[in-house]
């Protein structure tokens, strides 16, 4: 009888046991398939972006080069004329990429140090309220439209600029500038306030135990560890001014002239495809393909040249 007993409980722990290992398994295996639909949604996006960037680099490319090949290179891009409703029309892009250049210069050499500068006070110096309600009205500019800004340009700092510099016209390089570099503010003082405020607290506090000041601290310690998300900020802030056309068209005076003065009504390469693209045709609208293939290669050559530098410092760093 007590065999007996014991065969059966033994032979019911076996079933319960079988019975958990196909539930443990079901589970198990339920948990995986439900993993490998994940990584499949996750995957399909990720190439769907890049396919997108493909796709749109091949459309610049065979939109672009018919254009480039029957103006010709070298008069395409160092032609300084453009007159592509004249009689005998010309394409030249020189002016257009000079002042893209020095366009996106000034306003990265003006943007920058203001949105570095309000960034570490954010961080590190403002109270909380004071940094809630500077957060806030940072993150109203960054909402602000671009037409918004050109409009607000247009009627107020063109005209300042006319009578402060008492010149015929304020609408050109200088409006162009200060109007960019107030649109990337937002971009560089929201990253670099996340940058900074990601650094561990205790680095500071052994900075400062070494009998470092605060700012020594701020500058020498905090800055250096979140040099790679400001790296970031002033890289999407020159992307943000190199592709900004709307705000810029309205107040730079949108003329294809060599930008030999800051007062000078120039137009940029974003703004001479916008302007032109409505009643283009033939090989007029070919060109301007061209213009934003030469854009799209500008603004990679940017990016490669700012993450080679950016990755050379980091690699002497450590």
């Amino acid at each position: 009888m007590v065999i007996t007993n014991k065969k059966s409980y033994i032979k019911q722990t076996t079933d319960y046991n079988t019975k958990l290992q196909k539930k443990l398994w079901y589970k198990g295996s339920k948990a995986q398939r439900l993993e490998h639909i994940v990584h499949g949604i996750f995957l399909l996006l990720g190439l769907i972006t890049v396919g997108c960037v493909l796709l749109i680099t091949i459309y610049l490319f065979i939109s672009g080069i018919p254009a480039i090949l029957k103006i010709g290179i070298v008069d395409f891009l160092f032609g300084k004329e453009w007159a592509s409703t004249a009689a005998e029309p010309k394409y030249g892009i020189l002016p257009f990429i000079l002042t893209s250049i020095y366009g996106t210069a000034g306003a990265v050499a003006i943007g920058v140090p203001v949105g570095f500068m309000t960034s570490v006070y954010l961080s590190k110096y403002a109270s909380p309220k004071v940094k809630s309600a500077m957060q806030s009205a940072v993150g109203l500019l960054a909402g602000i439209p671009s037409v918004v800004y050109g409009l607000v340009g247009m009627l107020v700092l063109v005209p300042g600029i006319r009578k402060i510099f008492n010149v015929p016209d304020g609408a050109g390089l200088l409006a162009a500038i200060i109007v960019l570099a107030i649109m990337i503010l937002p971009s560089i003082i929201k990253m670099s306030v996340t940058a900074l405020d990601a650094v561990p607290k205790e680095y500071e506090h052994a900075s400062l135990a070494l009998g470092a000041t605060p700012t020594e601290t701020y500058f020498r310690v905090s800055v250096p560890a979140a040099k790679s998300g400001i790296a970031a900020a002033v890289v999407l802030g020159v992307g943000r001014a190199i592709g900004e056309a709307m705000a810029v068209m309205m107040v730079a005076g949108n003329v294809p002239n060599m930008p030999d003065s800051l007062f000078q009504s120039v137009r940029f390469l974003t703004t001479a495809v916008s302007s032109e693209m409505a009643y283009s045709n033939g090989l007029q609208r070919q060109a301007l393909f061209s213009i934003a293939l030469v854009l799209f290669l500008f603004i990679m050559l940017i990016n490669a040249a700012l993450n080679f530098f950016l990755k050379g410092e980091g690699s002497k760093s450590n």
